[in-house]
């Protein structure tokens, strides 16, 4: 999720494993390890866009990272605080429950996580959005009081538990809000009498009330929306985007293309853009909620250059599109 929540998870779960003992300085290196798997971002200096994203949520994000960094940072911080209380082992449990907890909460969002790196395995649940107020902001309060009082005043873990607990609880309906929009969207392709393969639902932007759903069909892919709120059962589905596939034929075991590919794990389509090619990872959805119009969120150009080699760029949406697609969430949210 965003880096505010998971400075917020990561500083509630140092004051949970040691706070009783070290105060606020639970708080502050719990927020510090709590960010420390997203410095990942970085990489993208080192390397092409395309590689940086391939490698997000990967080493940095997996059960063998939190193992191998926590007792690392538990002897830089018994160092620096050695006169204090808390010994070793427990700054090596508050550093590794900081570490792995953010992999855990990233995995309910749409890029997941590779949890069991070196295994080419991401997990994703998608059922939260990568930034959501409701999940944030009460947290974000309840451990902002619990730091207001000492250490030994058990009003402070009650604090402090109440904000995991109703983050977790919240975590928890969100499952829930996820099978009612798996089951709306599958009795309506039912009622549609719309054929279908697979399909992938997460919720829109900032909230958990409206659904999205990307449904691969035999030949390409439908997109529709389901709002908790919605008055009348039926639901709109796009008319089917072809997805193309025969557009990479000859290209697609150049290793930029091999790289998309993998990123987009199965789920895209490419369309003609001129002489170039336009790639579409579906599973970002759409910016806006008309499944007919919206843009894609998640878009590669493939240009061929002098020599043959294909190059990859991400084409960045227009704000105009940005701002357009929060007022029409906001409305589709409310009901149809």
């Amino acid at each position: 999720m965003d880096s505010v929540t998971q400075i917020v998870l990561g500083a509630a779960v140092g004051e949970a494993v040691l706070g009783r003992k070290i105060g606020n300085r639970a708080m502050l290196w719990g927020a510090i390890a709590g960010t420390i798997p997203d410095l990942d971002v970085f990489v993208r200096f080192f390397t092409d866009p395309i590689t940086a994203t391939e490698m997000h949520r990967g080493i940095s994000h997996s059960l063998f990272f939190s193992i191998v960094m926590a007792p690392v940072l538990a002897w830089i911080a018994h160092k620096i605080h050695r006169k204090r209380e808390g010994t070793r082992r427990e700054w090596t449990w508050l550093f590794f429950w900081c570490l792995v907890t953010h992999p855990l909460l990233d995995m309910h969002t749409t890029w997941g996580t590779q949890f069991f790196w070196p295994l080419d395995i991401r997990i994703t649940y998608k059922n939260i959005s990568v930034v959501d107020p409701i999940y944030t902001l009460p947290f974000l309060i309840c451990v902002i009081i619990a730091m207001c009082y000492k250490r030994t005043n058990p009003k402070r873990r009650f604090f402090n538990n109440a904000g995991l607990i109703f983050s977790s609880a919240y975590m928890l309906l969100t499952f829930v809000f996820k099978g009612m929009g798996i089951s709306a969207f599958s009795n309506q392709l039912k009622a549609q009498k719309i054929d279908y393969v697979e399909m992938d639902t997460q919720p829109t932007m900032f909230n958990s009330i409206l659904w999205s759903a990307q449904i691969e069909t035999k030949n390409g892919y439908r997109m529709g929306y389901y709002s908790l709120l919605d008055s009348k059962e039926e639901i709109h589905f796009s008319q089917e985007l072809a997805k193309n596939d025969y557009l990479l034929d000859g290209i697609r075991d150049q290793p930029s293309v091999k790289q998309i590919l993998k990123i987009a794990d199965g789920w895209y389509r490419v369309d003609r853009d001129g002489k170039d090619l336009l790639f579409y990872d579906l599973r970002f959805g759409q910016f806006g909620v008309d499944p007919d119009k919206s843009p894609m969120a998640w878009v590669y150009s493939l240009k061929k250059d002098d020599n043959g080699k294909i190059i990859v760029k991400k084409i960045d949406p227009q704000m105009k599109d940005i701002g357009k697609a929060l007022s029409s969430m906001w409305t589709r949210i409310k009901g149809n």
